[in-house]
Formats: C-alpha cells, structure tokens, sequence
C-alpha cells in the first residue's frame, strides 16, 4: 500500500462558534466553542462531519449552509443521529447570477440514521442536528485542498450568499421540545415550500 499523506494536516476543519455568528437566528446567543467537526477526504475518502448536539437561543445546532459553484451534485449517507437538512434554490438574475433572497424552492427533509440523501446541483444546502446526540454523516463532496486556508471552507462551495441573508430561508428552533420552522424576515420571497409537516411558528 502507498498512500500519499500530503495533505493530512489539512484533513481536519472544525467550525467555530465565532464563525457560526455570522449565520445565527441570534448571532449573540451562547453555543459550543465548536459547533462541528469535518474529516475532509473528498470523493476518495468521504467527507465525514460530526454536529454537536444542543440549541443557540432556541435554534439547532446546524452546518454554515452553502451552494455549489458549476454543476455539482453531492450524496449523503447518515451514519447516526437524526436531524433536519433545508435545500433552497434562489432566483437567478439576466445573467445568471443567483439572486440572494429570492427563493424558488425551499425543502425541508427530516433525516435519520441509515437514510440516504442526494443533493442535486444549484441547490444550497445545510443540515441541522434536531437530536440528544451527536449527528454524523459521510458524503462525497470534493475537496480542493489548495485553498489559502485550508481549515475554513471548500474551494468549490458560495458561502456569501448565505452569509448576506444570514442564513437560509427558515431557521430550525426547537418548539415545546419538538422541531419547528421560522422564517429568516431578510428574505424577500419563497415561491414554493415543501416542510413535510413541520410546524412554522412566528
């Protein structure tokens, strides 16, 4: 066996609370020092993510949430814990250009252990840990390790948009001990919604 370990050191990218903020319900509440853990390895390897479990002012602990850059799509196997993942599909502009709060689909899909899940190119996509433990999942996005740093985010990935509207169209918050939806007021439209029963509270 020869493996090539180059780019060990740049395998593991934890997200901190301080980065988190900046997609926050309450980017002022109290969280976790780190919010989650990835194990970078690409489409080889997987990419395996660790949340913590737990709440910030009410809202679940999640992922920063992104949009893929060029025609990718991704797959996702959960390996423990259950959670929510939100996709989103914002309006595009004359010029292709995505139009930051100006929704064409939202979803929102419950998810547990031993589920599957195939992300399919243009949509944002972030997932939520709504359970007591931790929540881990495997997927099979790229990783371009040559990026100026390579512990923060993926090369491939637009996270700007989702920090302009800080964060996606709903928030999941914990609701008399059970998941619920509220809406992000910065967004301007949502043309189509598709909860599979959650609950959406004011």
């Amino acid at each position: 066996m020869n493996i090539d370990f180059t780019n060990v050191p740049k395998h593991y990218a934890p997200r901190t609370h301080e980065k988190m903020q900046e997609v926050l319900m309450d980017p002022q509440g109290i969280g976790p020092a780190f919010h989650y853990y990835m194990i970078r390895g690409g489409v080889e390897q997987k990419n395996i993510t660790i949340w913590e479990p737990g709440t910030v002012s009410g809202e679940y602990i999640k992922t920063y949430g992104h949009y893929h850059i060029g025609k990718l799509d991704e797959n996702y196997w959960f390996i423990y814990g259950q959670g929510i993942v939100l996709l989103q599909k914002l309006a595009t502009d004359d010029k292709g250009e995505m139009i930051a709060d100006e929704v064409v689909e939202f979803k929102a899909i419950p998810i547990k252990q031993g589920d599957t899940l195939f992300i399919p190119a243009g949509y944002g996509h972030l997932a939520v840990n709504t359970g007591d433990t931790y929540l881990v999942t495997a997927d099979d996005s790229p990783v371009d390790f040559e990026e100026k740093d390579p512990t923060s985010l993926p090369g491939h990935a637009n996270y700007e948009s989702v920090k302009q509207m800080q964060g996606f169209a709903y928030y999941v918050v914990e609701h008399e001990g059970r998941p619920a939806l509220k809406r992000n007021p910065l967004y301007k439209s949502i043309q189509k919604e598709e909860i599979n029963g959650l609950p959406i509270i004011a």
